[in-house]
């Protein structure tokens, strides 16, 4: 009797791991197989292939029906407004291949235009470090030299009770700022380079800190205008964006 139950018992066990899930594995020796976007990524870099994620997420410039910047969006979310009738392709990525689906080859989009025109009211930007470092141009505001290491100096010290606003902030290298001290520029026989005041609201405060691709210049008008003005191509965007 004792030898039949324990043969029993491992009969029902035998058939409960039959009726259990088998695990997820592929034909290369069991491991759970990956499935989703990594799969179709690892199998893109095998094959030598741009990974699609990485197409699908790259930088589209969105015009306003006046051509004026009003967003940067991702090629996934271009395609659905073109295809929705939303907005027109003006122009496209230089790729290789299209962005193929299950019945279509679609071109790759780096500009598109809104078929309406989108009303955006600019707000008035917030004073901090990186606004006021972008309206002086990354230039210290007493020596005038360039540099991506500032500090904020307040033109009448806070212990001579001056105010944190726009008009009494300006930037300035670290030596400036320890020689100016607690003092005024003309207690310090400092001279400021130009009165600091209040940004002006700027269309094209969505391309701060981007990359702009070669094929965007053509709608962007101060790009043309910083490159004419300073005779270089070199000039950080961040730069131009400050005006």
């Amino acid at each position: 009797m004792a030898s039949r139950g324990r043969t029993g018992r491992k009969k029902g066990a035998a058939r409960n791991r039959t009726n259990g899930r088998q695990p997820n594995t592929n034909s290369s020796g069991g491991r759970p197989g990956k499935s989703g976007a990594s799969g179709v990524a690892e199998e893109d870099q095998r094959s030598g292939k741009a990974p699609v994620p990485g197409r699908l997420t790259a930088p589209v410039l969105v015009l306003n029906l006046n051509y004026v910047p009003v967003n940067v969006c991702t090629v996934r979310r271009a395609i659905v407004l073109v295809a929705k009738g939303k907005a027109e392709l003006l122009e496209q990525r230089a790729e290789p291949s299209p962005i193929r689906t299950y019945n279509a080859a679609l071109d790759s989009p780096s500009i598109i235009r809104l078929v309406y025109l989108v009303k955006r009211p600019f707000a008035p930007r917030r004073l901090s470090k990186k606004e006021v470092f972008l309206r002086d141009h990354y230039t210290c505001q007493y020596c005038g030299k360039r540099s991506q290491q500032l500090t904020l100096d307040h033109v009448v010290p806070r212990r001579q009770h001056g105010p944190h606003t726009w008009d009494n902030v300006v930037a300035a290298c670290g030596r400036c700022n320890l020689d100016k001290a607690g003092r005024t520029p003309e207690e310090a026989n400092m001279k400021l380079r130009r009165l600091p005041t209040a940004p002006q609201p700027n269309p094209y405060r969505i391309l701060e800190n981007r990359t702009i691709l070669e094929e965007w210049k053509q709608y962007i008008p101060w790009q043309t205008a910083a490159k004419s003005r300073n005779g270089s191509e070199n000039e950080p965007v961040l730069m131009a964006m400050a005006d």
